[in-house]
Formats: structure tokens, C-alpha cells, sequence
């Protein structure tokens, strides 16, 4: 599943001061940001939930790794298995059931996970998010967790955005995202991304490990012999008609 607001957190490229996060919550925001900074690499399980107007409508699991700059690799486990890789410049999906992958560019990509390269990228909360406050409302996940609500940056934001809320089709006062943190040591244990039309994608993170070894390898995609690529913009449209066979 796509969601059109992937391209703020890939899109804002300006600078923003430290006063976008209310005192209250500041130095959590910086903590979070230091912890995941000081790493190269990450590994963490995780659980991703999809919701459609307050129901849920899918659940999936598996194991995602990180690395700088801006490369992931999810590998799912549950209830199928699929493989969705960031190698930096693009974005491959590959479900071995169907034979077929589909890539994108990283920066033409909506794809609801492709935010979090974040992690492995300079982890700069404020290039995202316009305002970070406390959320009383939203219910924690975890009993040590604290949850942020992120008001995402949009047009009016600066002139380095001025083309992203037009480009994406977002209301950027409907738009935000939840970041559950643990106080205690900066980790992040679950981010919520909302979006205007009543669809919202749950991460849960569990188990992360900082600075594992992890091959330059994993964040190489290579289509197996017989497996069809298909250009995203291509299988967005239904247009199948560019897809390429690897003999």
C-alpha cells in the first residue's frame, strides 16, 4: 500500500531551527535523533498494520535492517514472504509468488515505508515535521512509551517545499504522523502515518539493534532469472506494457 505522504519527509531539504518541538517534549526529540544518528546500521523486528477508516484491513511481519546513507531492506516473513529494498537511488518490491518486481525511484516513491530511510539518513526530525507536541489522546502502544504527534510540512512551509503539498495532492493541515518513543533511552517503538482519506499504516518496532554487521549486500536488489521488473509509475497506471524479463 502507497501513501502520497512519503514525499514530505522525502522532500523537505531546508534546514529548520530546534524550536519546532514544544520545550516539553525537546529533549526526547533529541535524544531520539542522537541514538539513532550514532549508528551506521540497525536491525530491528517489526509488525506493520493497515487501517481504512478505523478498521483493520492487513498485518504483516518480518525483520528490517538499515544502513547510511538512506538504504533498507524489510524482509517479510508474515503471512507471506516479500522483499521490499532501498538501495539509495531506487525502490524495489519483489513478491516471489507473483514473479515480478517493481521499482521506482526513491524519490518518485509514495510508498509508506520509504519515510523511514530516515533512520538511516541525518535524522534531522525537523526537516519533517513543521510541529512536534505530546499527544494525550493517542493511546501508547507500549506502557513506556510517549507518543509525539508530528503536524507534517507542507507548501507554505519555505520555498523548499513549495511544490511538495501540489505534487502529492496533500492537505497538509490533515496531515500528521504519530512517533512513539521510550523516554528512557530514545528508541523508537512505533510510528503511525496518517493520511487525509482516512488511511493509516502502524509500524511497531521491537528488538533493535544498533551497529550490526550487516553486508553492503543486503541493500542490493538483483531480479532472479524469470522474474518480470516493472517500472512503479508503470504498475501504478496498470500499464504492464514496460516490463522487462530477466533471462
Amino acid at each position: 500500500m502507497k501513501l502520497s505522504l512519503a514525499s514530505f519527509f522525502l522532500s523537505s531539504l531546508l534546514l529548520y531551527p530546534s524550536s519546532f518541538a514544544t520545550p516539553d517534549v525537546a529533549p526526547l526529540v533529541r535524544r531520539f535523533e542522537a541514538v539513532y544518528h550514532s549508528s551506521r546500521t540497525l536491525r530491528a523486528s517489526f509488525l506493520e498494520r493497515y487501517f481504512d477508516n478505523g478498521k483493520e484491513v492487513r498485518s504483516e511481519a518480518g525483520v528490517a535492517y538499515f544502513a547510511r546513507p538512506g538504504k533498507m531492506r524489510w524482509e517479510y516473513t508474515s503471512p507471506e514472504v516479500n522483499l521490499y529494498v532501498v538501495d539509495g537511488k531506487w525502490a524495489w518490491f519483489y513478491v516471489p509468488a507473483d514473479h515480478t518486481v517493481t521499482r521506482i525511484r526513491v524519490k518518485e516513491s509514495s510508498d509508506a515505508r520509504t519515510p523511514l530511510a530516515l533512520l538511516a539518513g541525518e535524522m534531522k526530525v525537523s526537516r519533517v515535521c513543521k510541529a512536534v507536541e505530546a499527544d494525550s489522546t493517542a493511546q501508547p502502544s507500549n506502557p513506556l512509551g510517549m507518543v509525539l504527534r508530528c503536524t507534517l510540512r507542507g507548501s507554505s512551509d519555505g520555498p523548499g517545499t513549495a511544490g511538495v503539498a501540489k505534487e502529492s495532492n496533500v492537505s497538509s493541515a490533515n496531515s500528521y504522523a504519530l512517533f512513539e518513543l521510550n523516554p528512557a533511552n530514545g528508541e523508537l517503538l512505533r510510528v503511525v502515518v496518517a493520511d487525509p482519506g482516512g488511511v493509516l499504516v502502524e509500524f511497531r518496532f521491537a528488538n533493535w539493534e544498533f551497529n550490526p554487521p550487516v553486508e553492503d549486500a543486503k541493500f542490493r536488489f538483483q531480479a532472479p532469472r524469470g522474474v518480470a521488473i516493472v517500472d512503479g509509475d508503470l504498475a501504478a497506471s496498470g500499464d504492464v506494457s514496460g516490463s522487462k524479463q530477466v533471462h
